[in-house]
């Protein structure tokens, strides 16, 4: 029993020290909050993607935005490109797995819209192409990845690097960075107090 308590209070501490060193974002969280914005007001929606772990973040990012964050507004346009199983299957089909992201932008992105690959390595394939697949059509392309960034954070308009090499430690603190731009949009798209919190 003392072992695994000694373990899970390392992995709480660790997580609770990778979203301390967030602070040093900041001004890349506001950015890409103040672009999505834009986006939105502009008639714009939300591409979301990654894989695995990123796959559900993009997934609950996209849920936040379509239902509600913390309090009543209406509907925001957000895509997550991993949900469409017969898409997904189909491309990687046809086309092979690298091009899954890819060709679901090709169809649905526009010049308005901002694009969000996720990878925690910042070197997944099929978001690289994605992203490419953005920047075709003028959208607004967002990367999130860990520490080092990888090839994504280089292309990208905007590359938010979570300060950790931990894979878990990346993908906790991207959904921390995801509720911090949902609430910051919400806002902007409600008159209402924040104080109405949402139900479960």
């Amino acid at each position: 029993m003392a072992q695994l308590r000694n373990q899970i209070l390392k992995s709480i501490d660790e997580s609770i020290a990778t979203k301390k060193l967030l602070k040093s974002n900041v001004d890349d969280i506001a950015q890409m909050s103040e672009l999505i914005v834009e986006s939105l007001r502009s008639g714009g929606k939300l591409l979301l993607f990654g894989n695995g772990g990123s796959a559900a973040d993009a997934q609950h990012i996209a849920a936040e935005f379509i239902g509600r964050y913390l309090i009543q507004r209406r509907a925001l346009p957000a895509i997550a490109l991993t949900t469409n199983t017969s898409s997904l299957t189909a491309i990687a089909n046809d086309y092979g797995y690298d091009h899954v992201f890819e060709r679901q932008i090709e169809a649905l992105c526009e010049d308005n819209d901002v694009a969000v690959g996720i990878s925690t390595s910042g070197n997944s394939k099929n978001v690289m192409l994605g992203i490419e697949a953005a920047m075709k059509k003028n959208a607004k392309t967002i990367g999130m990845t860990g520490r080092r960034g990888g090839k994504l954070s280089r292309i990208v308009d905007l590359a938010i690097k979570v300060p950790s090499d931990s894979t878990p430690r990346i993908q906790e603190s991207h959904i921390l960075i995801g509720h911090i731009v949902s609430e910051i949009v919400e806002i902007s798209f409600s008159d209402k107090p924040t104080s109405m919190r949402k139900r479960s």
